[in-house]
């Protein structure tokens, strides 16, 4: 190969997990992306507020995809009182979110702090005791008297909410822990391998274009609708699994320190299968270790950017992460480090036959 990464910014992935970006509101987050590699290729934005930056040079456009948006709320109403009620964006789990802070991003331009709401174990039933308390029966306190401080706030219906984060490094090394590695880890692979790609001085043979999507968590949204700007040949989706090395999982595809995941298929898209090997195949030449896996749920934006025109290559770069789409989810600053190196070490290797040979059927 022909250049690999330094070693990347635990700062700037620390920024970007901090970052507030829910669904329909990543304006944090797309603020970074324009500020680490706007100026590295040709801007332009989707009708829903993604990103794609494309790089001078030719070949065959290499799409490295990864989503700005976090799990989130939205406001669904205010009672007398001063409680919010919320909708999700995307998909949480009732035993994550009692007693958890919050912030509202308040149409009069200010975070409003809060917390879900909870009673103590005093006033629970038995019978309360042991269910998973529904979404719909939460509520957010933010410690107002009444509905007319809230609404002198600037709060209204259908502003966003997000998990208020701490970014961590654990006393086991190199290993961290905050909201929203979902997809950040992404994002910051997207930002440093295009930083060596394109700002790298490299003679490449195909042109490296960034997709950073929005609103993922709610359909994968923004990868169709980005899909019409960047017109990829070949995607590479950038993504922060869960990791399955939990109690009780027997078949462990997705281990902490055990490098980067290369996912084959969810439900929601079958990676192009040469693909899949040729991407072992760098690995084992860069010496990076690689966790295949095939997933019975979730999905990626592999799932419109796959089926984009009349076909693309695709295939999903993970690193792995425990406790998704919680507050707290942790991963291994490694496997951050290594995904990195892999996407660098692929996109260099890509042509034109290298990716026409992908979509060769005629043997």
């Amino acid at each position: 190969m022909n250049t690999q990464p330094t070693q990347p910014s635990m700062e700037l992935l620390k920024e970007l997990a901090l970052a507030s970006g829910p669904p329909g509101m990543e304006d944090e987050v797309r603020s970074i992306v324009h500020r680490e590699i706007g100026q590295l290729g040709t801007m332009q934005h989707d009708g829903l507020g993604s990103v794609v930056i494309e790089s001078p040079g030719t070949g065959p456009r290499v799409v490295l995809d990864a989503h700005m948006d976090e799990v989130g709320f939205c406001v669904q109403s205010v009672d007398a009182e001063g409680r919010i009620y919320f909708v999700p964006l995307g998909g949480w789990w009732g035993h994550v979110l009692l007693a958890q802070r919050v912030d509202i991003l308040s149409s009069g331009g200010t975070k409003i702090p809060g917390t879900i709401g909870c009673k103590p174990p005093h006033f629970l039933s038995p019978g309360e005791r042991d269910k998973v308390l529904s979404l719909d029966k939460m509520y957010i306190d933010v410690a107002a008297r009444g509905v007319d401080e809230v609404e002198s706030w600037g709060i209204r219906v259908g502003d966003p909410i997000v998990p208020r984060g701490h970014f961590e490094e654990m006393a086991s090394a190199g290993r961290y822990c905050c909201k929203a590695f979902d997809d950040r880890v992404g994002v910051g692979v997207l930002i440093e391998s295009f930083k060596a790609l394109v700002d790298g001085d490299l003679d490449l043979s195909c042109q490296p274009v960034a997709v950073a999507a929005v609103q993922e968590e709610v359909g994968c949204r923004g990868a169709q609708t980005a899909g019409e700007l960047s017109r990829p040949e070949v995607a590479i989706i950038l993504e922060g699994t869960p990791a399955d090395d939990l109690p009780g999982m027997s078949q462990r595809q997705a281990v902490l320190g055990g490098g980067p995941q290369i996912r084959f298929m969810d439900p929601t898209a079958l990676s192009n299968r040469k693909l899949v090997r040729w991407t072992e195949d760098i690995a084992e030449q860069e010496g990076i270790p690689v966790q295949v896996a095939v997933r019975r749920s979730g999905g990626t934006d592999a799932k419109p950017t796959h089926l984009h025109g009349s076909g693309v290559p695709t295939v999903v770069i993970g690193v792995p992460a425990r406790s998704i789409h919680t507050h707290s989810s942790i991963i291994d600053g490694e496997d951050y480090a290594l995904a990195i190196r892999l996407v660098t070490a692929m996109v260099q290797e890509l042509d034109e036959a290298t990716v026409a040979g992908f979509v060769d059927y005629n043997n």
